[in-house]
């Protein structure tokens, strides 16, 4: 009867005759998946020039078959040496999540450009979009219906009655967005945005009907503050929006200097997403690399459920200079707090 459950809701998940009101995919680090948050943050890299990220997050691990998303992604600064006031900003990122009995799987391939530009000596404007192709994908040989019940078991020779015409779609997608940031002082350093996903509202169903994803609307808001040369505290809030549902995520981290020098920080701190989950953050920083895992504590009524027990989450970022640059002469090109 459970494995029942989980073809069900996979089911209404693909129906297409009516708008999908689910979330897209997500991480709880929305501050370390910068390029699927908003695609102005492309070349937005207020300590480095150029960074390389990996996401994992795996939730339910209890279920028989959990739900993985995975991640890739790099951008980088152009024309930095050539604009007085501003750069541009160039990356790509594949994506890739996979769900249910019948391996419902979403691979999504972007490229992106944003440009960024100086106001005065305390701000920062930016502009970008992404475009790219999104491949969705269902085994429906893996997957029973209730007409195939017949009696005493699910029998999956038997004819389900389901109206498929097809077991995978493609389309192209595209998101748009801006940010601002506001950095008085080098202890202080403010960041917001605003983004718009599925600008073209392209058509998603495996079935004959024209099921049209609805745009996704995501703001966040980001701050670092150095409190003293130990610690450095980074507070951030995150809000999403597409159809009827909606997330919203508030939290911090801080970042403690091991070294002396910020060669090697430590990281600890809690997110809460709203009525959902509590997610706990540990990380550690190694010259240009940052490891941070966090966990989901599910706080909701699915808590009360052996098989909703949380989920948990990795990411590795590489953050680095140009070689012809050195560290002391990059210190002018960091906007956030440093040690």
């Amino acid at each position: 009867m459970r494995k029942h459950v989980y073809h069900i809701v996979l089911i209404c998940c693909l129906a297409g005759a009516v708008p999908a009101s689910a979330q897209d995919l997500h991480f709880s680090q929305f501050f370390n998946s910068p390029l699927s948050t908003n695609p102005a943050n492309t070349g937005f890299i207020p300590d480095g020039n150029y960074r390389i990220g990996i996401n994992y997050r795996n939730q339910w691990a209890t279920i028989p078959v959990p739900y993985k998303t995975m991640s890739l992604f790099g951008d980088f600064q152009m024309f930095r040496e050539r604009l007085n006031y501003g750069w541009v900003g160039v990356g790509g990122m594949l994506l890739r999540d996979v769900a249910g009995n019948g391996n419902l799987t979403s691979t999504k391939a972007y490229g992106s450009v944003a440009y960024h530009q100086l106001m005065g000596q305390s701000s920062l404007l930016s502009a970008g979009f992404n475009v790219g192709y999104a491949d969705k994908r269902v085994d429906l040989s893996k997957l029973t219906f209730g007409s195939q019940w017949n009696g005493q078991f699910f029998d999956s020779q038997m004819f389900s009655g389901e109206p498929f015409t097809s077991a995978s779609v493609g389309y192209l997608d595209m998101q748009i967005g801006m940010n601002y940031a506001y950095f008085p002082t080098d202890n202080i350093y403010i960041n917001g945005g605003f983004s718009v996903h599925h600008v073209n509202t392209p058509r998603e169903t495996f079935y004959n009907g024209d099921n049209q994803i609805d745009r996704r609307y995501i703001g966040f808001l980001n701050a670092s503050l150095k409190l003293n040369d130990k610690i450095i505290l980074n507070p951030g809030a995150y809000y999403s929006r597409q159809a009827n549902a909606s997330e919203t995520m508030a939290g911090a981290y801080a970042a403690y200097n091991l070294s002396g020098d910020g060669a090697q920080q430590l990281f600890g701190g809690l997110y809460y997403r709203f009525q959902d989950a509590y997610a706990f953050l540990v990380g550690y920083q190694v010259a240009n690399f940052r490891l941070m895992f966090n966990y989901d504590a599910t706080a909701s009524t699915l808590s009360a459920s052996s098989t909703r027990q949380g989920a948990y989450e990795l990411s590795l970022l590489y953050i680095g200079l140009y070689p012809n640059r050195s560290f002391s002469n990059a210190k002018r090109y960091t906007l956030c707090p440093s040690f």
